[in-house]
């Protein structure tokens, strides 16, 4: 079964970004890489990353350590139907969501989290649905515009949902244009998804 080892993230100031997620969630090189970007990019990149968490109080640690590192805020921390959650957008555009299920506190706040999961924005969510179950990975939920796959040795999670929905939630414009600037490494072989998302070895 597919495993996603770590993501590449593209950055004018790769060594600044390393800090920045360094500082703003305890995430070193082993799952959060840096480059230095060689590829335009405007707008919205047509993805997020999540750190889900077990508590609202360390959505809230995270979501103040992420601001005081240097992130703009895209959308307070604020209980919903589903949870609580706040969205940061980091130095290097990355956007970063903070979320929880539980409605309350169970312990001490921390920066401790429970999974981070890279949510891809597509045009078709049903199309990159059949070419990623061709490379390996198996649906564990699927409904409506939202699929998240089955990656229980990964130490990140996978999911799809439609590009417009995904910047809608993330309180950002949709329109964006150029490279993604991100690269997904993991044991499937490097290939390029229909939206142009790049995958490349785990080794690499």
């Amino acid at each position: 079964m597919t495993a996603i080892d770590s993501i590449t993230l593209e950055a004018a100031d790769p060594e600044a970004a390393q800090r920045f997620y360094a500082d703003a969630f305890g995430l070193g090189a082993d799952r959060i890489r840096t480059r230095r970007a060689d590829a335009a990019s405007t707008g919205f990149r047509g993805y997020t990353m999540s750190l889900v968490t077990s508590q609202p109080a360390n959505v809230r640690t995270l979501f103040d350590a992420a601001v005081a590192a240097g992130a703009t805020v895209l959308k307070p921390v604020e209980k919903s139907l589903w949870g609580v959650g706040g969205v940061v957008q980091a130095p290097d555009g990355a956007i970063w969501n903070l979320a929880t299920s539980a409605k309350k506190d169970s312990g001490p706040a921390s920066k401790d989290f429970e999974h981070i999961v890279l949510l891809l924005g597509v045009e078709d969510v049903g199309a990159s649905k059949r070419f990623y179950g061709d490379r390996g990975l198996a649906t564990a939920k699927s409904f409506g515009s939202y699929v998240d796959f089955a990656t229980p040795e990964s130490p990140i999670g996978l999911g799809l949902y439609k590009r417009r929905a995904l910047a809608k939630t993330s309180g950002i414009a949709e329109a964006g244009s150029g490279s993604h600037r991100i690269t997904v490494n993991s044991d499937a072989g490097s290939f390029t998804d229909p939206d142009g998302f790049e995958w490349g070895s785990a080794s690499a």
